[in-house]
């Protein structure tokens, strides 16, 4: 076991991302990073006693390229004794039918497999060949898109059933292992486009901060990404005892006690409401965030829109879901 998987195992361990006796999917594209993933696992898997297997997705996007994907991951597989697990999408189609982006619709009916792989083989996690540069790029697309804090703790190295053990590791490190075993990949020319968001910020924008700050960059973000996800978990133990401990604050019946909100600080106040327009179905936008917290302070009756057809209103000391213009239908 060289330095690599060395590193690659020790990762899995410290992070328990899987355990003796689990059935491990391989999402596995034939790119670098999954290549990498796959030949990681297999040396590691006798050390974990873990079962494996592969998926892999052809979205018929590119001919005959799509096609020799598949055929080198099946290949890829064969050599390694591992199953392989492929299936064929006409995903113009699909994206067309549900009326969602190529990229979106590629990513939907990708777990929707994984899901089906699981129920059927029996598969307890699934693993993906995200690492440190796809962390990063991640961090700045939701950064560039407005989001909140949450936003920042980018790409997480578990989540439900799916785990990310390369996120510690970057592109040179996987390249580095790839040339060292020599262990071939295929390329794909559609991320050197920079058509989508994500493309240009990996193509165009990181580039030219790591050339200022060489080494620093992926590290840093790595960082950051990890603190905002510990600070997430805090938050949300945080708010749930404070639900707990006032009963005044009922998220599932709707409503919400003025005075007790009042004693709140803006940010706790907004994390509450954030939950409950989740509760209620409702999208979760910093405008509306305020609108409803403006009512704090405003006379009782006052109401805000908050999503097609529910507005919440101060009404009997409380902050009041209900369907707009309907003061007896509480939500």
């Amino acid at each position: 076991m060289n330095r690599t998987e060395k590193k690659f195992l020790e990762n899995i361990r410290r992070q328990a991302l899987v355990a003796h006796g689990d059935a491990v999917l391989l999402a596995v594209s034939g790119g670098p990073d999954s290549m990498a993933l796959l030949h990681l696992f297999a040396a590691v898997a006798p050390v974990l006693r873990c079962r494996l297997g592969v998926a892999h997705c052809n979205f018929t996007l590119r001919g005959e390229a799509s096609d020799g994907d598949e055929a080198f991951v099946r290949d890829s597989c064969a050599a390694l004794g591992l199953d392989c697990h492929a299936r064929r999408f006409d995903t113009a189609s699909v994206s067309a039918a549900r009326k969602k982006s190529v990229e979106e619709t590629a990513r939907l009916l990708r777990y929707e497999f994984f899901d089906e792989l699981c129920h059927e083989a029996g598969f307890t996690r699934i693993a993906t060949g995200h690492h440190s540069g796809d962390n990063a790029e991640t961090v700045l697309f939701n950064l560039f898109r407005g989001a909140a804090a949450a936003g920042l703790r980018g790409i997480r190295s578990k989540h439900g059933k799916i785990i990310r053990p390369l996120l510690p590791f970057s592109r040179r490190e996987i390249i580095a292992y790839l040339e060292e075993k020599k262990i071939g990949w295929r390329s794909d020319y559609t991320n050197e486009g920079d058509d989508y968001d994500r493309n240009f910020i990996r193509n165009r924008v990181i580039p030219v901060i790591e050339e200022r700050f060489a080494h620093k960059f992926a590290p840093s973000m790595q960082r950051i990404s990890e603190q905002a996800g510990e600070l997430e978990a805090f938050i949300e133990l945080h708010i749930s005892r404070l639900l707990e401990a006032n009963p005044g604050l009922d998220l599932a019946g709707g409503k919400l006690h003025v005075g007790a909100m009042r004693q709140l600080s803006m940010f706790e106040r907004k994390e509450i409401l954030k939950r409950a327009l989740k509760l209620q179905g409702l999208p979760v936008e910093s405008q509306v965030l305020s609108r409803i917290v403006g009512l704090l302070e405003s006379q009782a009756g006052r109401s805000v829109q908050v999503g097609s057809g529910v507005e919440v209103a101060r009404q009997d000391g409380f902050l009041r879901f209900r369907r707009s213009g309907d003061p007896s239908n509480r939500r």
